[in-house]
């Protein structure tokens, strides 16, 4: 599991964002709560093209109520594309969150593939 740099939430609580690649997802933590405690996640599955380039398709985010409110899936989408932009990633947005933060932050748009029908039939695949 990849740890990434601390942002402290809407609270001011510190947050930490890791990429859990057994599990195919980023989670986020906050401190102060149980150890290991995860308060939400971002679920994706990686597709590899024979040119080399892989796309990282993001299919479910989702944060626990108890953590509601506090910008925690923010703070977990924007560090989950900022880790896959930075590993030359190419990131599929096909859950909403992430789409919608995608069409909020055009800074993205480089590395960024529209959904497309294609996908949607390959992580139909993956996920059954």
């Amino acid at each position: 599991m990849t740890r990434y740099e601390q942002t402290a939430d809407k609270t001011g609580a510190q947050t930490t964002v890791r990429d859990n690649a057994f599990a195919g997802r980023y989670e986020i933590t906050v401190d102060g709560t149980a150890e290991g405690v995860v308060a939400g996640f971002a679920e994706y599955r990686d597709r590899a093209y024979p040119d080399t380039s892989t796309e990282r398709v993001f299919f479910h985010t989702e944060v626990a109520e108890d953590f509601g409110g506090r910008g925690l899936a923010t703070i977990l989408v924007r560090q989950a594309l900022d880790d896959a932009r930075s590993r030359g990633l190419i990131i599929v947005g096909v859950c909403p969150l992430v789409a919608a933060f995608l069409d909020k932050h055009p800074e993205y748009a480089e590395v960024t593939r529209a959904v497309t029908p294609d996908v949607l039939v390959w992580l139909r695949r993956r996920q059954s």
